[in-house]
């Protein structure tokens, strides 16, 4: 279950609005519906730890492996790192619709990917111009 159906399905079990949650969070509205669209995911760790509080719950059960990498790769390389690693994990999943491929093989695969991607990044560094970088030759 992707973190949108499992946010959505966790504030309407505490009959909660998107207002409310908003509100609980320290976030506007219009930042939930977009978390709900699947449009966007918490940007910091924080949040996933704010929603389990809120629901009582784990915060992993909030992120998952794909929203994990998701994060780890806004962190790391900036907006422009998230949506790269959410279109990857994106086009990875359209590649599992109406497919025959067990849950442990999908997850074998998304890993293996998410693998690539940061072997990828690590080997792209040296085409990063230097005034990009920082001192510790990543980008900045």
């Amino acid at each position: 279950m992707k973190f949108s159906e499992k946010l959505i399905q966790a504030r309407k079990q505490h009959n909660m609005t998107q207002s409310q949650l908003a509100k609980a969070l320290g976030v506007s509205p219009r930042t939930v519906t977009g978390y709900e669209t699947g449009g966007i995911y918490p940007r910091r760790r924080e949040t996933y730890l704010r929603l389990a509080e809120i629901f009582d719950t784990s915060p992993e059960y909030f992120s998952g492996e794909e929203d994990h990498f998701i994060a780890q790769a806004g962190e790391q390389y900036g907006s422009r790192g998230r949506m790269q690693a959410a279109a990857l994990v994106e086009q990875v999943s359209a590649l599992f619709a109406g497919g025959e491929l067990n849950e442990t093989d999908k997850e074998a695969v998304m890993r293996a990917i998410m693998k690539a991607y940061w072997i990828a990044k690590e080997k792209n560094k040296k085409y990063i111009p230097k005034k990009f970088r920082n001192d510790g030759g990543e980008h900045a």
